[in-house]
C-alpha cells in the first residue's frame, strides 16, 4: 500500500481533485440506481406524444429500438418497464411458476365450492319470485299469463325449495369441467394488462428493502469504481478520459445493481462468505406477498365468475350450465309436468325449458361477482400460492420475477452509461471553472 502511495506522490497528485472523482461517481451511482428504479416502475401508463407515421415504420426499426416503451404504438415518451411488460410477465409467471404451483382445479377447490353454493343460495333465494316472474313475462308472456296464479306460485315455491340441490349441481358441474372452461393463464394476463399497477405493487411490496439497498449500493459501487478512474485521470491528465470512463462506471453500476438483486439464485460460497441474490434470499417472505396480491387482485372468485361467463369459454359455460339447469325446470313444474307438456305442446315446452335455463345461468352465477364474498374466500388461494411459491427452486422463483424485464435491462444499462458520461463532463466543467478561479 505504501508503495502505491509513493508512486502516486511521485506523480504530483492533486488530492482534492483526486478524491473529488470517487465522490462524484458515488453521487452519480446513487442517482443512476434511483432514477433506474423510477424507469422500472413509473409511470404506470404511457406518457408521451404520438408521432405521425412512427407506428407504420416501427416494425422495420431495429429490435432494440422496438423494445422502447411506446415505439410500437407510434409514441415517443416513457412507460415504466415493468408495467409496460405486465402482460408478458403474467404469461411468463404462469408458464414458469403458477402452472407448477396449481391447476385450475386446485384454484377452484381452494375457493370451497360448498361455501360458494351456500352463498349463491343465500343471495339467490329471496330473488326467486321476482326473477322467475320476470323471465317468464319476458320470454313466454302468453304461457305465463294463461297459467293459473296458484300454479305459478307452486312453480316458484318448488324452485325455491329445490334451489340448494340445483345450485349444488351447478357448482359440481363447474368443478367437473373447470379445466375446460377456466384458464388461469388468460385470467392472469388479462388482469395484469388491464391493471399494470398490480405487478408494480408486487415488486415494491416484497422487494422494498432490496430496492432501497440497490440505491445505496449504487453510491458504494460508484465510489469504489471511481478510485481507479481517479488514478487514471491523475496519471494521464487527459480531459476526455473522465467522460469515457464515466460511461464504463455508469454501465457497470447498473449491471452490479441488477446482479445484486437477481444473481446468483442458488447460494454460493466464496471462502467464508455465502452469496445469494437478494430476492432469492427472501423467497420465503416474498412468497407470502406474491400470494397476497395474486389472491386479492388476480385469481379471485369475482374474476373467476366473470371469466366463466364472459371469458373465451363463456358460451361453452352457459350451454353446459343451461343443460344442467333444464332438469330443474321439469322438477319445478312437479306433478303438473305431464299436463303442462301436453297443454302447451312438446316443442313449445322444450323451448320454454331451454330459454328459462339459459336465462337462469346469469342469475345463478351473479353472486360469484360479490366482491365482499370473494375477499373472504381469497385466504385459501393466498395460502396455496404462498406455499407452492416457497416450494419453487430459487432459480425458478428469481426467473419468474426477472424474465419480463430481462430483455429490457439494456435500457437501464444505457441509461447508466449516459448518466456516467454526463457526470464525467460535469466534473471536467466544474474543475475547469475551479482552475480558472
Amino acid at each position: 500500500m505504501s508503495s502505491v502511495v509513493d508512486v502516486l506522490s511521485g506523480w504530483g497528485i492533486d488530492w482534492f481533485e483526486f478524491w473529488s472523482v470517487p465522490i462524484f461517481t458515488a453521487v452519480i451511482g446513487w442517482l443512476i440506481n434511483w432514477s433506474g428504479l423510477w424507469m422500472l416502475f413509473s409511470p404506470i401508463h404511457f406518457h408521451g406524444i404520438t408521432v405521425p407515421g412512427l407506428k407504420q415504420i416501427a416494425g422495420s426499426l431495429p429490435r432494440k429500438v422496438q423494445e422502447i416503451p411506446g415505439i410500437l404504438r407510434g409514441g415517443l415518451g416513457w412507460q415504466g418497464i415493468v408495467p409496460a411488460r405486465a402482460a408478458k410477465m403474467g404469461s411468463i409467471a404462469v408458464d414458469r411458476a403458477l402452472s407448477q404451483m396449481a391447476t385450475a382445479r386446485d384454484f377452484y377447490e381452494q375457493l370451497e365450492p360448498d361455501k360458494i353454493a351456500a352463498h349463491i343460495v343465500d343471495v339467490f333465494r329471496p330473488e326467486i319470485p321476482l326473477l322467475v316472474d320476470e323471465i317468464m313475462w319476458r320470454e313466454h308472456p302468453r304461457f305465463w299469463r294463461d297459467l293459473p296464479r296458484p300454479l305459478r306460485t307452486v312453480v316458484i315455491q318448488r324452485v325455491q325449495d329445490r334451489l340448494p340441490e340445483v345450485v349444488g349441481a351447478v357448482t359440481v358441474e363447474i368443478g367437473n369441467h373447470i379445466d375446460q372452461i377456466f384458464d388461469p393463464k388468460i385470467m392472469v394476463i388479462e388482469n395484469f394488462e388491464k391493471d399494470p399497477s398490480i405487478i408494480v405493487r408486487i415488486f415494491k411490496d416484497f422487494g422494498a428493502r432490496e430496492l432501497r439497498m440497490m440505491v445505496v449500493f449504487g453510491a458504494i459501487f460508484g465510489f469504489l469504481l471511481g478510485i481507479p478512474v481517479a488514478v487514471v485521470d491523475q496519471a494521464f491528465h487527459i480531459w476526455w478520459l473522465l467522460p469515457i470512463l464515466g460511461v464504463l462506471v455508469g454501465w457497470t453500476t447498473n449491471l452490479l445493481g441488477m446482479l445484486l438483486i437477481f444473481e446468483p439464485a442458488e447460494p454460493r460460497r466464496i471462502g467464508p462468505f455465502k452469496i445469494q441474490a437478494l430476492f432469492a434470499r427472501r423467497q420465503w417472505q416474498a412468497s407470502d406477498v406474491y400470494g397476497k396480491h395474486i389472491a386479492k387482485d388476480v385469481i379471485t372468485l369475482e374474476h373467476i365468475g366473470e371469466h366463466l361467463l364472459n371469458g373465451p369459454s363463456g358460451d361453452r359455460t352457459r350451454q353446459m350450465l343451461a343443460a344442467a339447469l333444464e332438469p330443474a325446470v321439469n322438477a319445478a313444474v312437479g306433478p303438473a309436468y305431464g299436463a303442462v307438456r301436453v297443454a302447451v305442446g312438446t316443442r313449445r315446452f322444450d323451448a320454454i325449458r331451454s330459454s328459462v335455463a339459459e336465462q337462469a345461468v346469469d342469475y345463478t352465477l351473479t353472486p360469484l361477482r360479490d366482491a365482499a364474498f370473494s375477499q373472504q374466500q381469497s385466504c385459501n388461494i393466498r395460502r396455496l400460492i404462498a406455499d407452492r411459491c416457497r416450494a419453487l427452486p430459487p432459480k425458478t422463483f428469481v426467473e419468474m420475477m426477472r424474465a419480463a424485464i430481462k430483455e429490457d435491462e439494456w435500457l437501464l444499462y444505457a441509461h447508466g452509461a449516459i448518466m456516467g458520461l454526463a457526470g464525467g463532463f460535469l466534473h471536467v466543467a466544474v474543475f475547469e471553472w475551479w482552475n480558472v478561479l
